[in-house]
């Protein structure tokens, strides 16, 4: 290779934080775009992927280093799933090595070859006796999931159930291990539908079913709007069946793990095909597997969180994404992408209908409906007969309060219990207490790292701060007077717990956040023990009021939700009113009828009464007509630079910066404008100074023609090695 006409040249995406690709030397003959290749790059070795064989190189022959070694033989990425990530990086103007890795399970990004294990998996052995004795209740509860049919080694661990336990079942011959895939490779010919699980559909629901199936083959994006208890997951699966039948693969995306496990079973009821899960929970090794059995075929459906959309599929025939609304769709480090955005060009790309679900849809999907690029159907009737829950707000100023609830809340609370339901109720603050206060000289406990208060968790005995995780023990004295009379101030879901337990000692108390559930296998735990009965009294964040079907809840009270009502994020009464919406749809989901309670020391806010008496609908209506009139989104685009630094003024020279070179461009662009720079409304972080730039323009190609021309000017700052920054396009978060 000493002449130029016989370089073999590739082109390779690193996974490293430069908007640029390298050249390198290879032999003949040269992997395809979308095949893995080591190379030596500085001091180290690392992972790329092809992504051109250019004829000739800006870099001098001489100085071009050779690849180490050629990973695969033929592309990871399916066209569609490739085009769609190379869009992805320049729309969200990030790194193409980084988005590229972003899409590649954790095994396969540090070299290990793409072959799929055997999915590990047990199911019931053909004589099985599940009543074992009840000093081993773990293998009681394993043995009561495997009646719904086989399950694989990383679906019980969620549950708690970890492989010694499944060993002693296998080691009494209750259980044995198989390879799902393997035990269901031929699904497309012998694809069976459980109709017993078959619910008869009304009106609006065959018409959504009916509507959407026509599509099949072909791209178009529907938005299901379906009130809570609507019955959206039986129009789901009776999408999936004719999808399925024709030996297509379907896509689900849920917001959050936690809803997975329902979702799951409630498939495996309905499909005896292959159903896998992907996401966060599961080690690599698992990951990897589930990717590779759907990029091969071998799995029918893949429900997961939000980077489940890079899963390669050999023949996708549907997207489904649950909850649309939900935030945790937007990822918001590193590559920040919308999953929901992306699903929609995905199904474009793919030739496949997309169905976003939700009662409470995102302003911009309805915006998108209502200028017709999605078509939009509605479910206004609950399943089953079910009623709408009534709905009642609490004046709760100068009213006396246990542990945030009101005495007509206790009372309303005591006499649902009686009756032999359900009560749940609704605060989005874990720990005992928001704060730590010296009741003598008013000391608060604050994070050394951050400008907030450190909460105060009664459990672990702890002050912890949930912006960066910081904890430190609660002290025996202030540290500035010297007093002992150290109190707790504000509510947390740990005090609540505790009033309820002695308010309603002959009711069982179940709570649901983060702290309660770090264990695998608690969070479902707690739930079936809510489905079951065991518990009475449920008390939760935002982790129990999306999803969940509990239908003896017949009281939902939401006790403090006030701060909402007046933040400095446009996107706040947004989500407020989706929060209040889907936490109100707990109550009253079967034939009992429901009551739905929220305390505000606002009763007459035009948010809350606006939802009370007309609904999640025309609040919308209402907020879109005052976005338009705003120009904020989705009538107008956003891109926000966020920075920060441990020194305030290497931060402020860098936004300042930065902040120059936009009023330079934008002369170029008069479309775009640029807001800023602040200071974000938590300045100091983890240790670091925070501030931000907004840029705004009417139109989204004026702004992308903006960003294509700004970012590499603020690279080259020398103020941009200063501090650490990053841009968000769309970006959710303003504070």
């Amino acid at each position: 290779m000493t002449k130029e006409t016989e370089l073999l040249l590739l082109r390779i995406a690193l996974p490293i934080p430069l908007r640029r690709t390298f050249d390198y030397l290879a032999p003949a003959p040269l992997p395809p775009a979308g095949c893995r290749v080591r190379v030596p790059f500085g001091r180290q070795s690392l992972v790329g992927l092809v992504i051109d064989h250019p004829a000739t190189s800006s870099i001098p022959v001489d100085r071009l280093k050779t690849i180490t070694e050629i990973l695969d033989p033929a592309p990871l990425f399916p066209a569609a799933l490739w085009q769609l990530l190379q869009w992805s990086a320049r729309y969200y103007q990030h790194p193409l090595g980084e988005v590229l890795d972003n899409a590649l399970p954790v095994l396969l990004r540090q070299g290990a070859p793409a072959e799929r294990r055997p999915l590990e998996s047990w199911r019931l052995c053909a004589n099985s006796n599940t009543e074992i004795a009840a000093r081993a209740p773990r293998q009681q509860q394993a043995l009561q999931l495997l009646l719904d049919g086989p399950l694989s080694a990383a679906e019980l661990r969620e549950q708690g159930i970890e492989s010694a336990v499944m060993q002693r079942l296998a080691d009494k011959q209750l259980v044995e291990k198989i390879d799902l895939l393997a035990l269901q490779e031929d699904w497309r010919d012998t694809l069976l539908e459980h109709e017993a699980d078959r619910h008869q559909l009304n009106t609006e629901q065959a018409l959504a079913v009916a509507t959407i199936t026509q599509a099949q083959g072909e791209f178009a994006a529907f938005l299901l709007d379906g009130i809570t208890g609507s019955g959206k997951t039986e129009v789901y699966l009776q999408l999936m069946a004719p999808i399925l039948e024709r030996g297509q693969q379907v896509l689900v995306l849920v917001p959050e793990i936690g809803l997975t496990p329902q979702t799951l079973k409630r498939f495996r009821r309905r499909f005896a095909a292959p159903i896998l899960t992907l996401h966060s929970a599961m080690n690599d090794r698992e990951r990897l597997d589930a990717w590779l059995a759907c990029r091969n075929g071998d799995a029918a459906i893949l429900i997961g969180t939000r980077s489940a959309l890079f899963t390669p599929f050999r023949s996708l025939g549907l997207i489904l994404i649950d909850e649309e609304h939900d935030a945790s769709f937007k990822q918001q480090e590193g590559f920040r992408y919308h999953a929901r955005d992306l699903a929609i060009l995905r199904g474009r790309l793919e030739s496949c209908p997309v169905v976003l679900g939700s009662a409470t849809p995102a302003l911009e999907s309805l915006h998108n409906a209502s200028n017709g690029k999605y078509q939009r159907l509605t479910l206004t009737r609950r399943a089953g007969g079910a009623q709408p829950a009534r709905q009642e707000v609490l004046d709760i100023k100068h009213v006396p309060l246990l542990a945030g609830m009101a005495p007509q809340l206790q009372h309303l609370m005591q006499h649902h219990l009686q009756a032999g339901n359900q009560v749940m109720l609704f605060l989005n603050r874990r720990g005992y207490a928001q704060a730590l206060l010296c009741h003598q000289c008013g000391w608060i406990a604050g994070c050394e790292r951050c400008d907030a208060y450190y909460t105060w968790h009664q459990g672990s005995r702890r002050l912890h701060c949930h912006h960066c995780d910081s904890q430190r023990a609660i002290p025996h004295c202030c540290p500035q007077c010297g007093s002992n009379e150290l109190v707790g101030t504000g509510i947390g879901t740990e005090q609540l717990e505790s009033a309820l337990t002695q308010l309603f000692p002959q009711w069982r108390t179940v709570r649901i956040d983060r702290d309660s559930t770090r264990r695998k296998g608690e969070l479902e735990s707690h739930l079936q023990g809510i489905r079951d009965g065991h518990y009475q009294i449920l008390i939760g964040t935002q982790m129990l009021a999306k999803g969940h079907h509990f239908p003896n809840v017949t009281l939902v009270g939401l006790l403090d939700v006030d701060g909402a009502l007046f933040s400095q994020d446009f996107r706040a009464t947004e989500r407020l009113a989706q929060l209040y919406t889907q936490v109100a749809g707990r109550a009253g989901r079967a034939s009992k009828p429901g009551l739905v309670v929220l305390q505000s020391h606002h009763p007459e806010h035009l948010l809350l009464q606006d939802l009370l008496h007309n609904g999640y609908g025309h609040f919308a209506r209402t907020c879109l007509e005052e976005r338009r009139m705003l120009g904020l989104p989705p009538f107008s685009f956003q891109a926000l630079l966020r920075a920060e630094a441990v020194h305030r003024e290497k931060v402020e020279q860098f936004m300042l910066d930065a902040a120059g070179l936009a009023q330079q461009i934008r002369a170029l662009h008069p479309g775009v404008l640029c807001l800023g720079p602040i200071s974000a409304l938590m300045e100091r972080r983890a240790g670091k100074y925070r501030m931000q730039l907004l840029l705004q323009s009417a139109q989204r190609p004026a702004l992308a023609r903006f960003l294509e021309q700004w970012l590499p000017a603020v690279e080259q700052l020398s103020s941009a090695r200063q501090a650490r920054w990053s841009l968000d396009v769309d970006p959710q978060e303003l504070f």
